[in-house]
């Protein structure tokens, strides 16, 4: 039988050492033992090493000593420390330099074997996110895909399992979380890399229209149609579909692209021939699909079709950890293109960054970090420049001119809320005060918009 990952178990006490490893063997791991840190880190030069169990106090080279010289050498190992009740503080600074998780003595056996798939489970993600990323930056489609957070890493995870296949994909996650960079991630990442990624945006083009554009039109199909014209379908052949807001597509235009999904054929506009077409299709929405579906709005059948893989992408609030990256890359690219020489961001704007909300996502980010190199003196953007980035209106969220009525007011109320909030610096009694209204309809307003 095949080992599941060779597990290295460090501890001078050896009881703790053959028990632990008499138990991982029998659970399906390869064990490795050593007695102290410099026996240790000679395993790991000279083994291949999937993940660390490591006393935190030992004769010699201690716990934290090992993890720091090893990851020098292999930096992707996880480590796990055993720690004494009286030594938490010791295992809890040991996270913070890049342990994985520790445990106390006396060892629960249960806990351990599920901190260790973790553990694994968290090696791989990281494993094939790199992968991916260095596939996009040799073929250099690798700007913009930032992730310090597990939700992204996540996401990433799943893009480069899916990316080599043909899966259809369908991106689900609110305005300006990055949909279309997910989608060019997967094309650039997939055997057809090397064709088209041909996108079109069912929200931006008039109902009339859109089906000529997708599908195409034989001369005469309708009055103004003096000329064959090739659709999107069919310049997106060998390669990727991207259909952007999918859930604005027409109920009536809705059975054509089923069909194409079904039978890879499609006819143009007053044409009887069918085309036979080879393309992987991704589609994107910031709306519910399924709730459209119940409301009888969105072709179940359709839905069942895009949603073979489904990727949902969380808003940004929900990732926190990415905003500081995302903000310094974004500083890079406009100091560049406005020959500033921008190399930052100060303490006290990284704080103020931290704590908006950011109803706009990371298109909202980018807008402000563009503006605030545009308007900063400094070396450095400071809390005065990400103030006026902030008041020259470059933060508001998009509003699709196809919204309903209602959907764009909830939208203006939105940013109103939460632009009064940010002025009352998170105090929801002084921003009541200020717009109002009460602070339980405030708290009422954050909860429905899941903020």
């Amino acid at each position: 039988m095949s080992i599941k990952a060779t597990i290295l178990i460090v501890d001078d006490e050896q009881a703790q050492r053959l028990a632990i490893g008499g138990f991982l063997r029998k659970i399906g791991y390869g064990v490795i033992q050593s007695a102290d840190g410099n026996d240790a880190l000679k395993a790991i030069e000279q083994n291949t090493i999937d993940l660390v169990i490591t006393d935190m106090r030992m004769p010699g080279l201690s716990g934290l000593e090992l993890m720091q010289k090893s990851k020098a050498v292999m930096p992707d190992i996880p480590f796990i420390f055993m720690t004494a009740f009286g030594s938490v503080a010791d295992a809890v600074t040991a996270m913070r330099l890049g342990a994985f998780n520790y445990l106390t003595k006396p060892i629960d056996l249960d806990e351990l074997e599920v901190t260790i798939s973790r553990a694994l489970e968290n090696r791989r993600l990281i494993a094939e996110n790199r992968q991916l990323k260095d596939l996009l930056q040799v073929r250099g489609h690798a700007d913009g895909i930032i992730s310090a957070s597990t939700e992204m890493d996540e996401v990433l995870n799943l893009v480069a399992r899916v990316a080599p296949t043909s899966a259809t994909v369908l991106i689900q996650g609110e305005s300006g979380t990055g949909k279309e960079r997910i989608a060019q991630a997967i094309h650039f990442g997939s055997p057809r890399a090397e064709k088209p990624l041909i996108v079109i945006n069912c929200a931006a083009i008039p109902e009339t229209l859109l089906e000529s554009e997708m599908f195409g039109h034989e001369a005469g199909a309708f009055t103004g149609a003096t000329g064959v014209r090739k659709g999107k379908l069919e310049f997106a052949d060998g390669g990727t579909l991207f259909i952007d807001e999918v859930g604005d597509m027409p109920m009536s235009l809705q059975p054509k692209l089923l069909r194409f999904l079904q039978e890879g054929t499609i006819e143009r506009l007053g044409s009887a021939q069918s085309l036979k077409l080879d393309i992987r299709v991704i589609a994107a929405t910031h709306r519910n699909l399924q709730e459209m579906v119940r409301q009888g709005r969105f072709r179940d059948d359709l839905f069942f079709r895009l949603n073979v893989i489904s990727m949902k992408i969380p808003p940004l609030r929900g990732r926190k950890s990415d905003i500081i990256p995302l903000a310094e890359h974004f500083v890079k690219i406009y100091s560049q293109k406005n020959s500033k020489p921008v190399v930052g961001l100060s303490r006290e704007a990284k704080d103020a960054l931290l704590k908006y909300h950011y109803p706009g996502n990371v298109r909202e980010l980018e807008n402000v970090i563009e503006a605030a190199v545009v308007l900063t003196r400094n070396e450095a953007i400071d809390l005065d420049a990400l103030s006026f980035a902030f008041r020259s209106g470059q933060a508001m969220p998009d509003l699709h001119e196809t919204d309903p009525l209602p959907a764009k007011v909830e939208a203006f109320e939105k940013r109103l809320v939460l632009e009064t909030l940010r002025k009352a610096g998170g105090n929801k009694s002084k921003a009541a005060r200020m717009l109002g209204i009460s602070e339980k309809n405030i708290r009422d307003r954050l909860t429905k918009w899941g903020i």
